[in-house]
């Protein structure tokens, strides 16, 4: 009877497939490792660890393409194009990943993976008592399916597998399993370069094998064989015998371990999920992988172990509780309905730096109990928080708002770590004290249930250990003087929102929806297609390709590439009114899209309370979500359109806008310090004409529209990491002329040339780059082997600190503007982009702009002035400026 089940899985091959499975653009860290390929194989790792359930494993991969096979057959796999080099540098990712979950991976010189899985399933079937299952993408490996061994091989990406019994393997090719490799080296095999015979296809092949069972006995009565099938096979019979030799797996390679050694070993939680983190992966994926296999060792060997005593739940009166603990930090953790407009508390905790803790349901609050929480809570006691700004909006709905934000531990986690998918307490917990938190229990009725308390101390916990590492990286001043105080006002902003006319959106959404279904049947009768459907990329193939005969664009899985890229590509190259028609139809459903999700978000008050979120962007850029006011575009004519929309409220005169020139080119003036960029600024030269008369050496009055338009694609280029060849490309100039504008620029502006050098150097060996404000980006890809990682971290190496500063300066802005406008009505209610939408009160606007382009003027001072534009308006577009 077999009591074991040894899982052995072909990792190049499956690792292969996971990166063909899944969209290679859309899975990258924040500083530029490619790691579909990784999160396609953990996915499918999970499931099958989840489904087969092993007590023994093992993961070969190939070492390179020079095996006993290419030397008995040069030509082996020869026709394969070398590996995408975004996939190479996932192999190693791969292999250290399931060296973290305990499972053993081997390879070895000369031989392939297949050789190495064969002779453990030599081995294991020799021990008696072992069941294997072989995941695999190869086909080869069927020859050793048997009664105790299944193939388990992908028929779809990584998700859907089939599984190969004896009986299956015969169902589908009409062979036993011993019988398919002589089936194999007839039919040949192009992904292994071996060759077939000419009219010889599968089932030619199948029924030989099955006429006369095995390839020597076929070729023992080679002249029986009619026709030009047979004089075919007559002439290969030498290669058909190499091409067996070479399908044959070898199952006696020396390997360091045996079946018996390939027992599965817990894996350490806190190892696991730093190496999640480091890639950036939700907790979705890790929490799969990690429930399919046992686990050890919730702290790490170098995690702090002080024991901590127990949370002490009191039962006490809460003013009283309270009062006791008068100006004392406390941490408050509450569970409720997080929405800007729409907040409510159902549950809190609070705990004090004793880990004595109090716990209530909302509901059952008596009026001196509420009146006591809002008294502290509005009170500047310091509180310790995750997610503060949540708890503003919670808090909120009850009437109470919140003051004393001492600690977010959200915050604190984001600046040590940016670019993380996720700042969920338990992620926090487990990433910077290597302990695991589990906070059960229905969100809903958590009385009774001690998780709310549990999360409230690991709050006040995390809040000492934070700081002080924020401290280790000179970080605490950014954290303290800039984060924290932004969340207040951020949720302030959140919970007035802005007023929208709702009758103008609904006239635009309209009009969107006419101008969608026109332009589509404008491109079908072009095409004298009357079904076509513009969104579906099969239907396009089949015109753009087939019937228009446009150049082919990038080869995907499906097919050919009909993303907007490509596209926008192939229009410009090659254009036709079908192209235009596809964009025009593309451009009018994303704004339709954008539209209706303004119109969802309007709330009865009517207005759109946005949610700001201050750690999404690894640069430390806000961004904007539900909806996102960061995708209306700047410049367009519909951009325009849905910004008058936004209108200033009931009780307030007009909207003020005020935003940053070129501040990104300034910081790079200051940061770069280039004597002719700071000469430009300080003379109040129109920057990108400055340029243009440098760069082309002409007079500053000569300098054309399509110079200038050249000048500034490349000005602002460089702060992403621009090359020649990219700037050809935006141009639609030659690559050679494009070179010669940047060598010419970087002639005139050598400091810029030197800065953009230094800064990638500065972070390569420092592993992060720094802000004028000291905010960091790590990027250690900047040392990997893998040269596209490499290359897309060194861009992100010359953009943080330029894109960061700017943050920083519109934050600080804010800072300063918010604390200037405290004796006014006025308010500020949006930072979009780097600029800020304030509402004016009746007989406030002369005091409110001058404070407003103060403030924002005096936020930094740089080796070149800032310039702030204001303007104003009953709407965000007539505000514009």
């Amino acid at each position: 009877m077999t009591t074991k089940r040894l899982l052995l899985i072909d990792g190049h091959s499956m690792a292969f497939r996971a990166f063909y499975a899944l969209p290679v653009e859309n899975f990258s860290t924040s500083g530029g490792q490619h790691t579909n390929a990784v999160y396609g194989f953990l996915s499918m790792l999970a499931n099958i660890l989840a489904e087969e359930q092993p007590t023994h494993m093992a993961v070969a991969f190939d070492v390179g393409r020079k095996t006993f096979r290419t030397e008995k057959f040069p030509e082996y796999k020869a026709q394969r194009e070398a590996a995408p080099p975004e996939f190479k540098g996932q192999v190693p990712i791969i292999e250290d990943l399931l060296g973290n979950l305990g499972i053993v991976t081997l390879s070895k010189e000369n031989y392939e993976a297949d050789d190495i899985l064969a002779t453990l399933t030599t081995e294991a079937k020799q021990e008696g008592d072992f069941e294997v299952i072989i995941v695999t993408g190869d086909r080869d490996y069927l020859q050793l399916v048997d009664g105790s061994t299944t193939v388990l091989y992908p028929t779809r990406g990584v998700s859907t597998i089939t599984r190969f019994t004896p009986d299956e393997v015969e169902k589908k090719y009409g062979l036993t399993p011993a019988q398919y490799p002589d089936y194999a080296a007839l039919r040949g095999d192009p992904s292994d370069n071996l060759p077939g015979i000419p009219k010889v296809g599968e089932k030619t092949a199948a029924k030989w094998i099955t006429q006369y069972e095995t390839l020597d006995r076929l070729i023992e009565h080679a002249d029986e064989i009619k026709g030009m099938a047979g004089d075919n096979f007559r002439e290969r019979i030498d290669q058909v015998r190499l091409n067996r030799e070479l399908t044959q797996m070898e199952t006696d390679v020396e390997l360091p371990v045996g079946p018996n050694e390939l027992q599965m070993k817990p894996a350490e939680v806190g190892v696991v999920a730093e190496a999640f983190d480091n890639l950036e992966f939700g907790t979705n994926l890790r929490e799969r992988v990690l429930a399919s296999v046992e686990t050890t060792g919730e702290e790490s060997e170098n995690a702090d172990t002080v024991e901590l005593p127990d949370v002490v739940v009191e039962d006490a009166p809460l003013d009283e509780w309270l009062a006791a603990r008068e100006g004392e930090g406390l941490a408050l953790y509450l569970s409720g309905t997080p929405a800007p407009g729409q907040g409510d508390v159902v549950a809190l905790a609070i705990v004090d730096k004793q880990r004595k803790a109090l716990q209530r349901d909302a509901s059952d609050l008596s009026p001196s109990e509420d009146a006591a929480l809002k008294a502290w809570a509005e009170s500047d006691a310091p509180k310790f928080l995750h997610e503060a700004k949540a708890a503003f909006h919670m808090l909120q709905g009850r009437g109470i708002t919140l003051r004393g934000i001492a600690h977010d531990t959200t915050i604190a986690a984001y600046l040590l770590r940016p670019g993380q998918r996720t700042y969920a307490l338990e992620d926090v917990y487990q990433r910077h004290l290597k302990k695991q938190l589990v906070i059960g229990g229905d969100q809903l009725s958590l009385l009774g249930d001690t998780s709310l308390t549990d999360a409230a101390a690991a709050v006040m916990e995390l809040s000492a250990a934070l700081a002080e590492q924020l401290r280790e990286i000179d970080s605490y001043e950014l954290y303290s003087d800039l984060e924290l105080p932004l969340i207040s006002i951020l949720a302030g902003m959140e919970h007035a929102g802005i007023a929208v006319n709702l009758e103008v959106l609904e006239g635009l959404h309209k009009d969107y929806v006419h101008k969608v279904a026109q332009v589509e049947e404008d491109a079908r009768l072009l095409v004298d297609e009357p079904t076509l459907n513009l969104s579906s990329p099969k239907q396009l193939s089949v015109v753009l390709f087939d019937k228009l005969d446009l150049p082919k664009t990038k080869k995907t899985k499906t097919g050919y590439s009909t993303a907007a890229g490509e596209i926008e590509a192939l229009a410009e190259k090659h254009p036709h009114p079908f192209l235009d028609h596809l964009l025009a139809h593309r451009e009018y459903q994303k704004m339709k899209s954008t539209i209706e999700g303004l119109i969802k978000t309007v709330q009865p008050d009517g207005r759109i309370h946005t949610t700001f979120n201050q750690t999404v962007a690894s640069t430390g850029r806000l961004s904007s979500a539900e909806p996102n006011l960061q995708n209306i575009p700047v410049r367009t004519e519909a951009g325009r359109m849905i910004r008058s929309a936004f209108e200033v409220g009931e009780g307030y005169e007009c909207l003020l806008t005020a935003d940053y020139s070129q501040i990104e080119m300034r910081v790079m003036a200051h940061l770069s310090q280039d004597t002719g960029l700071i000469e430009a600024y300080r003379a109040g030269e129109d920057l990108h004409n400055f340029v243009g008369s440098r760069v082309f050496d002409v007079p500053i009055d000569q300098v054309t529209p399509e110079l200038r338009r050249r000048v500034k694609a490349m000005s602002y280029g460089l702060v992403y990491g621009l090359s020649a060849f990219g700037l050809s490309n935006q141009l639609n100039i030659p690559a050679g002329e494009a070179k010669q504008i940047m060598e010419a620029y970087f002639e005139r502006f050598g400091g810029v040339k030197r800065y953009l050098d230094e800064v990638v150097e500065q972070a390569r060996r420092d592993g992060y780059t720094s802000t004028v404000f000291g905010r960091r980006r790590y990027l250690p890809e900047l040392t990997s082997d893998n040269r596209i990682a490499r290359e897309n971290a060194e861009r992100a190496a010359l953009n943080a600190p330029i894109q960061g500063t700017a943050a920083d300066i519109i934050k600080v802005a804010m800072i300063r503007v918010d604390k200037a406008l405290r004796e006014y009505e006025s308010r500020v209610l949006l930072q979009v982009h780097d600029e800020l939408v304030v509402e004016v009160a009746p007989g406030e606007l002369d005091e409110v702009q001058t404070i407003v382009e103060r403030e924002m003027d005096g936020a930094i001072e740089l080796l070149v002035p800032l310039e702030v534009s204001a303007g104003t308006g009953s709407n965000w577009d007539e505000a514009a400026h």
